[in-house]
């Protein structure tokens, strides 16, 4: 076996085996957007979509944020409860439990680099102000004056003052924020976090983190949201599982739109080839085509032949893919129409030709040795057409797109006579090329 074919973990994580789907429980739940103050317990909701998942072959499930907010869920006003318009601490744990009895790991959003004003021991230094023993938990001076005429000017996160950016060098907050994780480790059973805007969290703090939540959880997942940078490097720094790959995301959508599968491709070559230099080697990166902060991947693509293919691309690239719900079924909403839009509420779910290849596709992904850690290796690259290799020593996987609208036979070396296509469980004979379909993918597990 040489170095690049495998990357497995000896104590492989559950994470690096799974599939998750992605939900914002306040648009997903038809929750009102500012905060009202009136208990429902809307989160239970979530429980009527549990076949729904099932039938789509998740295993995990990433929640954006559901504790006590202003509004959106990322200004967060108590840590310590759910959001009262989705309901009570007992209705989410309920809600843990039942995922869990259905064999579906749970992963909250930490967001832990800002609060809301609406937070409590912000609106402590409101009243109290220099007498307020919260003050440090904040960057504030009260030689200053803030945009809300408060008589103090404080750091907003990139200028968003409704954001509050908590003092993650103050040992108090640090200690309050680890006591509310563990919480939800002891109380809800969580089983991760994904972390708001890690690359502006300190180091420090995150290495307190990512040690107290390994004391709680030995296989506890930490993700953290990144945009940009030297992902392997972020890795380490970070000291954390996981990151957001934001510029594969990209990547996918301008090469299928554009008919360039140079540029995935060569992102991800760049991101995870065999080259000692290559950047995530061996990384676990979390792949998506959208999520609740960006253009629904069915408004983006322009040919909608081409939206199956971008699925093939997400589970079969390196790393664990992640499906936004409503994406499943090819919903369509535009960033430009505001947050709202991309955080729809939906009656329930909807199952077409769409959902049926993404939950082949789940099916496949969970059970390949070779695309759960197998190293990537570029075999047919043309402008619309491309074939890439996952191999794990004794597992390897050969995946072909064509995104053209005519057929396509490529001729290249097997390294063996036939292969089984998962996707539909034929048999593939390398024999006089291989001549794939307009619009089409497959998947070979290669024969020994």
């Amino acid at each position: 076996m040489t170095g690049w074919e495998c990357s497995v973990n000896i104590l492989a994580m559950w994470y690096e085996e799974s599939v998750f789907y992605q939900i914002y429980p306040l648009g997903f739940c038809g929750a009102p957007f500012e905060n009202d103050g009136v208990a429902a317990s809307r989160i239970l909701k979530v429980l009527d979509w549990i076949p729904h998942m099932k039938k789509l072959g998740i295993n995990a499930i990433y929640f954006s944020p559901v504790f006590e907010s202003d509004n959106h869920g990322y200004n967060t006003r108590d840590y310590g409860l759910i959001d009262t318009r989705l309901g009570t601490n007992e209705d989410f744990k309920n809600v843990v439990e039942k995922l869990h009895e259905e064999g579906i790991k749970v992963v909250l959003d930490g967001v832990f680099n800002h609060v809301g004003r609406g937070f409590w021991a912000f609106k402590d230094v409101q009243e109290h102000r220099w007498d307020s023993p919260y003050k440090d938990w904040f960057h504030l001076s009260f030689d200053g004056n803030s945009n809300y005429n408060d008589g103090f000017w404080y750091e907003g996160w990139e200028g968003n003052y409704d954001l509050v950016k908590l003092n993650l060098r103050n040992p108090a907050v640090i200690d309050h924020l680890l006591d509310k994780v563990g919480y939800w480790i002891d109380f809800f059973d969580i089983d991760g976090l994904r972390l708001d805007v890690a690359y502006c969290l300190d180091r420090d703090f995150l290495g307190r983190l990512r040690q107290f939540t390994d004391s709680k959880k030995q296989d506890f997942f930490l993700l953290g949201e990144v945009l940009h940078g030297e992902y392997g490097r972020m890795l380490n720094e970070m000291h954390i599982h996981s990151l957001t790959n934001y510029q594969c995301y990209k990547g996918i959508h301008s090469a299928f739109n554009s008919c360039n599968m140079f540029e995935i491709v060569h992102s991800l070559m760049r991101l995870f080839g065999p080259e000692d230099w290559t950047v995530a080697r061996g990384a676990h990166l979390l792949s998506f085509a959208d999520n609740h902060d960006v253009t629904r991947i069915a408004s983006i693509i322009n040919d909608p032949n081409k939206l199956p293919l971008v699925y093939t691309m997400v589970f079969t690239m390196p790393g664990i893919p992640c499906v936004y719900y409503g994406s499943e079924w090819g919903a369509k909403a535009r960033k430009e129409e505001g947050d709202p839009a991309l955080r729809a509420c939906f009656e329930q779910p909807c199952w077409n030709e769409l959902t049926d290849h993404i939950a082949r596709l789940t099916e496949v992904k969970k059970n390949s040795k070779a695309l759960n850690y197998g190293g990537m290796r570029s075999v047919v690259l043309t402008n619309n057409q491309c074939i890439f290799e996952r191999n794990c020593g004794d597992s390897r996987v050969m995946v072909a797109i064509n995104m053209d609208s005519n057929p396509y036979t490529a001729h290249f070396d097997a390294g063996c006579g036939q292969a089984t296509e998962l996707l539909t469980g034929t048999v593939h004979d390398f024999g006089g090329g291989s001549t794939l379909a307009p619009y089409s993918s497959e998947i070979w597990l290669m024969e020994h």
